[in-house]
């Protein structure tokens, strides 16, 4: 069988301690190509296709789906569940025979200097001639984490300004008299938790008349489990939810939990926009990891899921990272924040708002964190990314109040913190749609192009850098078209509406 080269992984820089257990379980996710290719047209803006329409034209040809079938089923492997329409094949079986099907160059268990273990494997796998073309990843054998969250603490010696999630809102001339009725935001979360009668008491101290639902759907057997841990997981969770939930009271909220490896990450992502229940119309994603770090099929996995959100008329907002030009890669060079770097998606960077003075790009040093932003080194430049000179995709599409240090008043974990991070930034947005959604009685879709041709609908963010690149007039690699002012944001996706 060839060697299906988007598969290849490097070794872990952790250390490798022991061999995989051969008898223990492993669930395996196959993501197969769309039966008709996503076309230009999905980019339109409005509503999208329903889900029955997607089926019918995208979905899976069901000869490609059967000689998958037949093919993990000679490993032995069991089909958990298959679903045509989502371009996935879900298996559950031993290593052996996972191992057997796929052929890995090398598997093992390595652990970091927290002790804590994971499975990878290293090299390439391989497929079957006749699945070869249709296969877009194989994932689950690899399971290292692959993104972080991107919020940070305020430093307790620095005595910041902080504002109520209401208050920037406020700042940024969201639309009033909208409560995001009618609404759901999807939240991507890769772990951590909340406890419903915390997040409740919040709303309630903050005066805030939150009558949207807060739900969790589990994906890949991970559960809704805080930690206890503020700083850790439970810390971004409940910032999303908290400041989604502030800007759109009546919006329901769904948290998506999935594991922190590449399957978990895109199998979260496609639950989300496959979700006919719960009928998602923005997904918040403030989890990200650099480009590099990816395997190149979990990128396209990854970026395919988000391609079928766009023909869903999902709106997608994501963090575009908090370490700078940089994103935290210490072997040098630039780099960007992976899934914020997709052309499916909105990239939220970030600004620092002081009171009585202009905004200016958030770069609180190398230890304090600042935007990220710069330019892609996986996908090209759209044509609708106006104003942006590189040939590749320029990251973030926009902006909003990411300093820690002018961050954002939220509780987690049952105690009062001040939280900023570009983490902030997507669920901020995503509030921000849900009114629009509201207002206009519709999806409103994929905005990239509509944003970029109305740049006179942002406070555009002309001082301050990242480590690599500065703000400017216009767009730019460090805060995008710069913050919203959200009516006229209104008035670009609705014009009557607005």
């Amino acid at each position: 069988m060839p060697a299906f080269h988007a598969s290849h992984r490097q070794a872990p820089t952790e250390t490798r301690v022991a061999d995989v257990d051969m008898q223990a379980e492993v669930q395996i996710t196959i993501v197969l190509r769309p039966g008709v290719p996503h076309g230009p047209e999905i980019y339109a803006p409005g509503p999208g296709l329903s889900h029955a329409a997607y089926a019918r034209k995208h979905g899976t040809r069901a000869p490609v789906m059967h000689d998958v079938r037949i093919f993990a089923e000679s490993f032995g492997l069991h089909v958990m569940h298959a679903d045509a329409a989502a371009h996935l094949i879900r298996l559950r079986g031993t290593y052996a025979q996972a191992i057997a099907a796929f052929q890995p160059e090398g598997i093992g268990i390595y652990a970091g200097a927290s002790g804590k273990r994971f499975v990878a494997r290293t090299g390439h796998l391989v497929l079957p001639d006749n699945l070869a073309a249709e296969v877009v990843a194989v994932m689950g054998l690899d399971q290292r984490p692959v993104a972080k969250p991107h919020f940070r603490a305020a430093s307790a010696a620095a005595k910041p300004i902080s504002y109520t999630p209401v208050q920037v809102a406020s700042i940024y001339q969201f639309p009033t008299g909208l409560t995001g009725a009618g609404q759901t935001i999807a939240l991507v979360e890769l772990g951590g938790g909340y406890e419903a009668s915390q997040v409740a008491a919040y709303f309630s101290a903050a005066g805030i008349d939150r009558t949207g639902t807060l739900t969790s759907v589990s994906v890949d057997g991970t559960q809704n489990a805080p930690d206890g841990d503020p700083n850790g997981a439970d810390g971004e969770v409940q910032l999303d939810i908290e400041v989604a939930g502030s800007v759109a009271p009546a919006a329901n909220i769904v948290a998506y939990f999935a594991p922190n490896q590449g399957s978990g990450f895109h199998d979260a992502i496609s639950a989300a926009a496959n979700d006919k229940a719960n009928a998602p119309s923005v997904i918040s994603i403030s989890w990200g990891g650099p480009e590099s770090s990816y395997a190149q099929q979990d990128i396209d996995a990854i970026d395919q899921a988000l391609a079928q959100a766009v023909a869903l008329g999902i709106t997608v907002c994501v963090a575009s990272g908090d370490d700078g030009a940089t994103d935290g890669v210490t072997t040098g060079g630039v780099h960007v924040d992976f899934p914020a770097s997709s052309v499916n998606v909105l990239g939220c960077g970030g600004t620092s708002l002081p009171k009585g003075s202009a905004q200016v790009a958030w770069n609180d040093g190398a230890e304090g964190g600042a935007s990220g932003g710069g330019y892609s080194a996986k996908f090209a430049r759209p044509a609708w990314q106006t104003g942006v000179t590189n040939a590749m995709r320029g990251v973030p599409d926009v902006a909003g109040d990411a300093d820690p240090e002018t961050g954002y008043q939220v509780n987690v974990d049952g105690t009062a913190t001040v939280i900023g991070g570009t983490s902030a930034v997507a669920p901020l947005w995503a509030g921000l749609l849900a009114l629009i959604n509201q207002r206009t009685g519709s999806k409103a879709g994929f905005i990239n192009p509509t944003l970029y041709a109305n740049p006179a609908a942002f406070t555009d963010i002309v001082e301050g850098n990242n480590n690599g690149f500065s703000a400017g007039p216009g767009w730019d690699p460090v805060t995008g078209l710069g913050s919203p002012l959200g009516g006229k944001i209104l008035a670009a996706l609705s014009p009557q509406a607005a």
